[in-house]
């Protein structure tokens, strides 16, 4: 049994052991945020979709659970395809946990997940040393439905990457301004790596105006001093875009 991590969107983002693992695939249970063009590189593989998403009709994660374990028993090369990184708030611990549990044994294919493809559509690094000395990985869709600890998440200096938050961009943006300046530069990156990715630079307090405009695709948002870059980068360009209009 093979959990695969499809990476952001791109599919030349996969790794090379991820195309081995598909080109020999038997069954491939698809994830509802993987590029539906996979199935091209597993053709020998039966596709099964089991997708999740937020706030959407899903494939409960027993049922999924079930087929992985019916699958893997059966003696066939089953492939899990987890859009992102599977080990990276897409509950793959509950997956692995079960698959051990049923005594099917699990192999990891790791890939890149959507902050880091959104830092390198933004041009900037997660962990610049002149700016942090780290990076935090957040979920803002609890299992217990409460909180992060956005106090302690902001005092911690590391930049904030924050998943599964974009339902909620105005409530999260204003948890945080209770502890780290309006001006503190923010990102938010929709479809990192895919062509219809958006990608919006401004402030912390801006955030909460965006609320509107950022309803449907998956984002990450991006919180601290290292997104300075990318607001330098942003105003740079659109000074040459007017310099171009002028003349």
């Amino acid at each position: 049994m093979v959990l695969l991590s499809a990476g952001p969107g791109d599919l030349e983002l996969l790794t090379l052991k991820a195309v081995r693992a598909l080109q020999e695939a038997e069954v491939l249970l698809l994830d509802e945020l993987v590029d539906p063009g996979i199935v091209e590189l597993a053709p020998h593989a039966r596709v099964v979709r089991v997708g999740k998403r937020g706030g959407c009709r899903s494939t409960p994660q027993a049922f999924i659970c079930r087929l992985m374990r019916r699958y893997a028993l059966q003696g066939l090369r089953v492939v899990r395809v987890k859009g992102g990184e599977a080990l990276m708030f897409g509950r793959a611990g509950e997956e692995i946990a079960f698959l051990r549990e049923a005594g099917v044994p699990v192999r990891i294919i790791n890939g890149v997940s959507a902050a880091f493809a959104a830092a390198a559509s933004l041009g900037v690094s997660l962990t610049h040393r002149e700016h942090c000395h780290g990076v935090t990985f957040v979920t803002a869709h609890t299992a217990d439905h409460g909180e992060p600890d956005w106090d302690a998440l902001a005092r911690g200096g590391t930049t904030l990457a924050i998943y599964m938050g974009m339902g909620r961009l105005a409530g999260i943006a204003r948890a945080l301004l209770a502890h780290l300046p309006a001006g503190t530069p923010a990102a938010v990156v929709q479809g990192a790596s895919r062509e219809d990715e958006r990608l919006v630079v401004d402030t912390l307090g801006g955030l909460a105006e965006m609320q509107a405009t950022h309803r449907g695709a998956p984002g990450v948002i991006l919180v601290g001093a290292a997104l300075g870059e990318a607001i330098g980068v942003a105003t740079e360009a659109a000074s040459c875009m007017e310099r171009m209009v002028a003349s």
